[in-house]
């Protein structure tokens, strides 16, 4: 049974990160406003609770989550940060189509005056990582991860060039414990992971209990000692309560998705488990997988994700979910390989 504040090796510099970690998006005001102190709160409830893992980016609430982590990190000690690269933040210039909603608004709801232009390049993330360092106001960032740069179609080659180049350059200082990129696909970090240069790779929602595709890409994270933070672990919402209507991977959940949802759902019931219980834990049997990140709004659903994290699970649950085809055999189930990796 997993704890909170477990600790798992992330990178290959001795750092380690808490096995439930928290992402700090919401508290950047997405899809509706936060106030400074219900984001206080619910950082306080994930540090009570033991979690010293925190994942946030400049993207997040153009600035906003970065400075409200940071203030609340700024008394404490004994933690692992991660932020982003590829996103600058500039004032007077008009949002970026990303930034934009159906009805035009912005994503993250929130006053902050800045709005996106999108840098891979050497110079562009230099600034980046030190705009980060002013807004959390902290002296450290120990990982920071590439963000995105297959949403602006870039080359392998072209974010080794930029980016990469840049963030082993930093490590090489001494100013980063680890680096690596973080996206919703694997494919363009198996290329990355190829070059060599890497620690550690933030992957969202590619590697969940209704999906495993991604699975090439985690076996050989593993067997090079590169580790994985996992996000998305209800696939935008799906595995939390599956429902006509649900959100999957930020669209609509297709006929064929639900169906998959609601049979790994009657499994979880069998034994008088929550399926959230399962999407949480289930990442962390893969070997490759250092810390699973979770993101909420309030304080109830923060202290919820940790009672689901550290439930009990018989092992036959799991063994149930191959038997009924919705895992593969070669999907790892136990802990055994992570004990003995």
């Amino acid at each position: 049974m997993p704890r909170a504040s477990d600790l798992s090796p992330l990178g290959r510099a001795g750092l380690e990160a808490t096995q439930l970690g928290f992402g700090a998006a919401t508290q950047g005001g997405l899809f509706e406003a936060v106030s400074e102190d219900d984001a206080r709160a619910v950082f306080q409830a994930a540090w009570d609770a033991g979690i010293r893992h925190f994942d946030t980016a400049p993207w997040y609430g153009y600035g906003q989550s970065e400075s409200r982590l940071g203030a609340f990190l700024r008394d404490k000690s004994g933690y692992t940060l991660s932020s982003k690269v590829g996103r600058l933040l500039e004032v007077g210039i008009p949002p970026h189509p990303s930034q934009l909603e159906k009805d035009g608004s912005r994503g993250f709801k929130t006053n902050s005056p800045y709005n996106v232009v999108y840098d891979y390049s050497y110079d562009g993330v230099m600034r980046s990582f030190e705009a980060s360092l002013e807004r959390l106001g902290l002296e450290r960032i120990d990982v920071l991860y590439i963000h995105d740069p297959d949403v602006m179609n870039l080359s392998v080659g072209e974010v080794l060039e930029g980016a990469g180049r840049a963030l082993a350059e930093l490590r090489d200082q001494g100013l980063l414990r680890a680096i690596g990129a973080g996206m919703n696909g694997w494919e363009m970090p198996l290329e990355l992971a190829r070059d060599g240069r890497f620690d550690a790779f933030l992957l969202a929602g590619r590697y969940t209990l209704l999906e495993q595709d991604s699975l090439e890409f985690m076996d050989y994270c593993a067997q090079h000692a590169i580790s994985v933070v996992i996000g998305g672990v209800y696939n935008s919402g799906l595995l939390a309560n599956p429902r006509v209507g649900a959100h999957d991977n930020y669209a609509p959940v297709s006929k064929k998705r639900l169906e998959r949802a609601f049979a790994l759902q009657a499994v979880c019931e069998r034994y008088g488990v929550p399926l959230r219980a399962a999407a949480l834990q289930f990442p962390l049997f893969h070997p490759a997988v250092s810390s699973v990140l979770t993101a909420t709004r309030t304080v109830s659903q923060l202290e919820d994700n940790v009672k689901q994290f550290e439930l009990p699970i018989p092992l036959e649950l799991w063994e149930d979910l191959k038997r009924e085809g919705l895992l593969e055999d070669r999907v790892p189930t136990t802990r055994v390989s992570q004990e003995n990796a």
